[in-house]
């Protein structure tokens, strides 16, 4: 919240629900709202005038905020960025003209955005098919609905990828996706498809729309569910506590999520398990699974950087402790992929062995938890 002249000034509301309890100072309540904002950094905005409570500036961060408050913020955002090739190692899979699938490391963020302005995946798709490098006053004149163009692949003339989701989606707004179909998040690993022309990712964002995709992902989850297979069905919407953070919500009240499980081997108090997703909607797999009380091994955000069965003691702790350091995120892999070609209609399907990371804490979790220690 600065007033940096390079920046640009841009609201943000939040309507404070009328069931809210919590009495949060309004700087740690802003905070859990605003991605990539520090509490010190709000801190300073609020004592700068810069936050309205119910039509009157606010300047007190200890303010109690009250059901039914209308907050509203202004927050000092960067330009969007030029996105440059980058000389970054890539696992691909399969390539041709119309699109390649990577399998992305554990790590790596899927395209620029608030934080990440250099190291993504699409720096290094760019570097891999000998692009020119995105600018920003080209990629923000671009329609993304414009289909005109008469070059008979439609690639794009910059990018020598898909250009549908390459205009910002808001004035100031940072974050360009070229070529980016779906997301993973960015400590999963594992599959996903890459457009490299307009065409091709029309095509194959109507089949994630449709759910004709073929989606598996590969987790360690904490206990062993009852039943092992079965279907997760709830909405999910954003955290009302932590804008970071996805939840799952009253019907109506949010996005539909179906997710389909499965323990494939189950351990002591851990279990390997498949998840196959019907619809797509961010950290999907991870919240359903914390529903269940089954959270993702190793998730700091939903619980599962901890022991959630058996006892958390002596050599417990100290095994589990070990295990959370040889795999600091959460164990998560986008195992397969399957889908339609969109320009010759070929069925694809795709497989990524399992991370060393994950294998090395299977490995210990069939030797040691299996004889529930």
């Amino acid at each position: 919240m600065s007033s940096e002249p390079d920046k640009q000034p841009t609201e943000f509301r939040f309507d404070v629900p009328g069931g809210y309890e919590a009495g949060e100072r309004l700087d740690v309540y802003l905070t859990g709202f605003l991605l990539n904002a520090t509490r010190a950094r709000v801190q300073k905005g609020i004592k700068q005038g810069m936050v309205v409570v119910n039509g009157e500036v606010s300047t007190k961060a200890s303010r109690v905020v009250q059901a039914g408050d209308a907050i509203v913020c202004t927050l000092m955002k960067p330009p969007p960025m030029d996105i440059l090739p980058e000389d970054i190692p890539l696992d691909v899979r399969y390539e041709d003209e119309h699109l390649l699938v990577v399998n992305k490391a554990a790590g790596m963020v899927v395209h620029p955005a608030f934080g990440h302005r250099t190291g993504t995946l699409v720096h290094a798709v760019l570097h891999h098919i000998g692009a020119d490098p995105i600018l920003v006053e080209s990629a923000g004149n671009q329609d993304p609905d414009d289909d005109s163009d008469d070059d008979s692949d439609d690639d794009g003339p910059m990018a020598g990828l898909s250009t549908i989701t390459l205009a910002p989606r808001f004035e100031g707004d940072p974050v360009l996706r070229p070529g980016i179909v779906h997301r993973l998040d960015k400590d999963t690993s594992g599959l996903l498809v890459v457009a490299k022309h307009d065409r091709a990712h029309a095509g194959l964002s109507k089949q994630f729309a449709a759910r004709t995709t073929r989606r598996r992902y590969n987790a360690i989850i904490w206990g062993i569910p009852d039943p092992e297979t079965g279907t997760i069905e709830t909405d999910i919407a954003r955290d009302v506590r932590d804008r970071r953070k996805m939840a799952t919500v009253e019907s109506g009240k949010g996005k539909h999520a179906i997710t389909h499980y499965n323990v494939i081997e189950p351990f002591g108090y851990t279990a390997l398990a498949e998840f196959r997703l019907e619809t797509g909607r961010t950290h999907q797999i991870r919240v359903h699974a914390a529903y269940i009380a089954h959270p993702i091994f190793g998730d700091p955000v939903y619980g599962g950087d901890r022991i959630r069965y058996g006892r958390d003691e002596g050599q417990r702790r100290a095994f589990y402790g070990n295990l959370f350091k040889a795999l600091p995120r959460q164990a998560l892999h986008a195992r397969s992929l399957g889908f339609t070609h969109p320009m010759t209609g070929e069925a694809m399907d795709f497989e990524a062995e399992l991370p060393e990371d994950m294998e090395f804490v299977l490995d210990r979790l069939r030797n040691v938890d299996l004889v529930r220690m």
